[in-house]
């Protein structure tokens, strides 16, 4: 299921102008989103947290959960403003207490994800805030585990989707959203 922007009278397209595209990194062939140059620009910044509330604000959300390390800005931005809590998702060996892990697959290899197990009570809702989708391995990855702790889930949402790499199509029947797409 795609949501739409609930703000519809609002182009975000300019915003792409304040991300930076890198390439060849982090090898050659791959064209890198650098999204610091956009959470340097405080109005940049401010309108994708805006929109991204304007999306969520209206559901009753108890927890923000957010993979490292640029999904822990927007993610905890975003739980703030919707008066939730915020679970940060981690790689493995990161946190301290017992955690629940899920692995996934990379071109060459696999990849893993941790969170407390205490993090999620069963039943709460949740949304999964990160910064950019690409192949989905490490949303769909989140997805698992917060389903895993009993997450009743709301939504998955991405600042940037790059819909040519068809992320999305790891992530059959969730509720997705994506405040900016490019499609090559």
């Amino acid at each position: 299921m795609t949501v739409q922007p609930a703000m519809h009278s609002e182009s975000y397209e300019d915003l792409k102008k304040l991300i930076r595209e890198v390439p060849d990194w982090p090898k050659p062939g791959i064209l890198f989103y650098d999204l610091t140059t956009l959470l340097k620009n405080q109005a940049g910044l401010r309108r994708v947290l805006d929109a991204l509330q304007a999306q969520y604000g209206g559901q009753a959300i108890d927890l923000v959960m957010a993979v490292e390390a640029r999904g822990f800005i927007f993610g905890a931005a975003l739980a703030d403003r919707l008066r939730a809590g915020f679970v940060p998702v981690r790689k493995p060996k990161k946190l301290p207490a017992e955690t629940a892990r899920a692995t996934y697959e990379l071109e060459y290899g696999t990849d893993a994800i941790e969170v407390h197990k205490d993090a999620i009570v069963a039943g709460q809702r949740v949304l999964i805030v990160d910064d950019l989708l690409a192949t989905g391995g490490t949303a769909a990855a989140c997805v698992k585990l917060a389903r895993s702790l009993g997450a009743e889930l709301v939504g998955v949402a991405f600042v940037v989707e790059l819909t040519f790499l068809h992320g999305r199509d790891k992530l059959p029947g969730e509720c997705l959203f994506s405040l900016l797409k490019y499609d090559s």
